[in-house]
Order: structure tokens, then sequence, then C-alpha cells
């Protein structure tokens, strides 16, 4: 992509009312655009990162045999007030609407029960498990206060899976895949070094749920950390009870502020009991289903990545969900001989299937060195009259700031992996 054609451009402030790092640098940087508290619209750079994200989380999802589907987000009273989640007493962040004909509908905050709704079609005998289904999907939730920019707003994409199985060992099989899943989910999008399986509370529906918590000073979460085993306790389940029960150290247990990135429940018949999902036994028996729910938001883990990976000059993104892998960045452009010769590169690495955004505009060369800065592709690629006299191009790492001069044959061949032939 050429930058010239990008509507969106970079700006040197954000938004006065702007107080997260992750928001300041995306909407900066031109990747999203502020519309209100807690709402934000997906610009192309976004969107391109967030697709990246999702693929990943597609891709380890269907490895364990997730079917992915979207469901809608209007939501009918009478089926939440069969499991008691509509009355604002127990879930007070619905936005809550009606229809011309007086129906009260809700936004969707999760999908349980309708997800439970459609699997009374498709469920009847043992032989119909289990099953894996998920969504990306958007959610709306009321919240009072819209904070931390994209990590927690009132609008916000969400993968959740839910698992339909035959009694708890078949959840419990299931449940230990998926907390593999995330794990590779997140080493894939860089964070996994500083990302724990943190126990916490399971609330209703078992004695501890597992939430992955990434070491943030962003965080909103407070959790006690083994570093050695590699596991964590969130504040609410922090005990001398619980860390014994653990076989846990407190000695080796470090306090740290955290982001919660994703969440495994097991929900046994809590859904399936008052919405009738059963399923007969080989005894012919009637038998609740058994079920589990995962979420991971690719929106908060967009967010996280910013927080946790920027630096002083901007977004870093990791290579497997940065929008481009190189920017191609044009100097001395108004000289009709310099501007064929970057073209042709532009066009080189493009057809050798390496995504590029090329710096083709007419502005100086420190504003665009700022700008790539900002923007925060992993691999910045200079051409100019001098890496054409000399045959040698400056290649900056922007994770680490290491400058390498290559060839235009080391550039495909070493540094460009895609570019091999």
């Amino acid at each position: 992509m050429r930058q010239s054609h990008l509507f969106t451009k970079t700006r040197k402030e954000a938004p006065s009312d702007e107080t997260s790092k992750n928001a300041q640098l995306l909407i900066r940087a031109g990747y999203v655009y502020k519309e209100m508290a807690g709402v934000y619209s997906y610009l192309p750079l976004g969107l391109r990162v967030l697709e990246n994200i999702k693929q990943i989380i597609r891709e380890e999802i269907h490895r364990e045999g997730g079917q992915e589907m979207v469901m809608t987000a209007l939501q009918e009273k009478e089926l939440w007030e069969q499991t008691d989640r509509w009355d604002d007493s127990v879930v007070d962040i619905w936005f809550k609407t009606e229809l011309k004909n007086g129906t009260e509908l809700g936004l969707g905050i999760t999908h349980e029960e309708p997800l439970t709704r459609i699997m009374t079609s498709y469920i009847s005998s043992y032989r119909d498990l289990p099953q894996y289904a998920y969504q990306f999907q958007n959610k709306f939730r009321n919240e009072t206060r819209a904070k931390s920019g994209i990590m927690r707003g009132r609008e916000f994409l969400m993968k959740d899976l839910y698992d339909f199985s035959k009694n708890e060992a078949e959840h419990n099989e299931f449940y230990e895949r998926i907390r593999g899943a995330y794990k590779r989910i997140f080493e894939r999008v860089g964070i996994g070094d500083s990302t724990y399986v943190t126990f916490a509370s399971g609330g209703i529906f078992s004695e501890f749920s597992e939430e992955f918590q990434t070491v943030s000073d962003a965080g909103e979460d407070l959790i006690y950390v083994d570093e050695e085993k590699g596991v964590a306790l969130n504040k609410e389940v922090y005990t001398d009870a619980v860390i014994e029960k653990l076989g846990l150290d407190k000695s080796a247990l470090v306090e740290k502020k955290s982001i919660e990135v994703g969440n495994i429940f097991h929900l046994g018949t809590k859904f399936s009991e008052p919405l009738g999902l059963q399923y007969t036994d080989e005894a012919g028996n009637k038998v609740p289903v058994y079920m589990g729910s995962y979420g991971l938001g690719p929106t908060r883990l967009m967010g996280t990545l910013v927080e946790v990976l920027a630096d002083e000059k901007g977004i870093v993104w990791p290579e497997s969900v940065a929008p481009f892998r190189v920017h191609l960045v044009g100097l001395n452009l108004d000289d009709a001989e310099i501007r064929d010769y970057a073209e042709g590169i532009y066009s080189a690495l493009t057809t050798r299937g390496v995504t590029v955004l090329y710096d083709d505009r007419d502005v100086r060369p420190g504003e665009k060195f700022a700008d790539s800065d900002l923007i925060g592709i992993p691999y910045r690629v200079v051409v100019s009259r001098k890496t054409k006299s000399e045959g040698i191009f400056e290649v900056v790492e922007r994770a680490t700031g290491e400058v390498h001069s290559l060839s235009e044959e080391e550039l495909y061949q070493k540094y460009i992996p895609e570019a091999e032939e």
C-alpha cells in the first residue's frame, strides 16, 4: 500500500480526554478513531492488525475442533429471564432497547443463553456430542465509566467459545486443550513470556476459573506471580488456604499489576438445565449437557500489545500481527530516477509476497522517520539517492533499533524470509 493513498494521517497529539497509552498511540498513528468514551472505530491500519490477531486465534481454535459461526447481538428478554440474568440487580451492564411494538430487547453482553438455545435444535443424542462452537462478535456493556482505551470499552470485539460435552470428564479434557491453545496464542502475538495462567474465583460455577493475565503497569488487576512455576493468583483468591491447596510457596509469590487478556470457565449445567439442553445417553436416560465458556478479546489484546511493547517513539508491533512487514521509506523522490528506483523495489518486494507500506509522500525525511517509528512496522527499509549509488539499503529493526546495511539480494533472501525463492 502507498502511504499517500491512506486517508488517515498521523497526529502529534492525542485527544486531551484520552489518558491511556494504547488509545493515545493508536489514535495518533491512525489505527483507530475515537467516536465517544469507550467506543472506537478501526481504521484501515487498525483493521489489518485486528484481522491478523483474529487469524491467529482462529487457527488455534480450529486446531482444537472449534466451529466458527456468528450470532445476533439482539437478545430476547424472555431467554435471559430463564437464567435470571436479565434483571439489572443481577447484571447491571445491559444496553436495553425496544422494538416499535413494545418488545423489550438487549444488546448482547455474552452468548451462553442464545447458543445453548440454538444447540437444543441440534443436540439430542450422545452421538451428537461433544460440540465446540465459537464466534467473533461485538459485545455491548454499559460500563459506568469507560477507561483504559480499547482494552475496556462499551462496545468491543470478543472471541467467545463454548463447549457442549457429555459429562465433566469430557469437558475437562477440552478445557485442558484450550488452556494450551491460549498459551500458544499469547506466544504467537509476542506476550507469552509476560502472560500467566492465573487462578481466580469461579463464582457460581466452580471453585476456580482461570484467567490469562499479562503483567503491565497499565493493568487493572493485582496478581501474585510464581515466576518459576509460571502461574499466578488473582488478589481475590489470595489466602494462605488457596496458596496451600495449589501447592505454591508464599515466599516465591511476587505482587504485580496485570491486564486480563483471556479467561476460561467451567459452566457445568448452569445454562443447559434451565434452557432444556439435554441428550439421551447410551442407557436411554435424559442427561443435561455439560458446558464450558472461553473468552478472549481481540481488541483488548491489541491494546495490551501496545501497552506492553510500545516505547518512547511509538508503537512496536510483533511481526505476527503488524499491519505490514516492511515500511519502505522513500527519500529524494523529487528525482525521477530515484522515484523509479524506489518504485522498482516496492514492486519487487510485493511481487515476492512481502506486505509493504510504501512512504511515497512529499514530506521531509525527519517527518517520515518519526511517522515510521510511531506506526511501528517491524522493519524500515530506506531507499534514497545514497542507497541507489552504493547499492546498499539501510534496514532498521523497530523492536531493537538495530541498523543493518544490506544489498538488494540480501534484503530479499536473508532479511525477508517470505521473499526466499
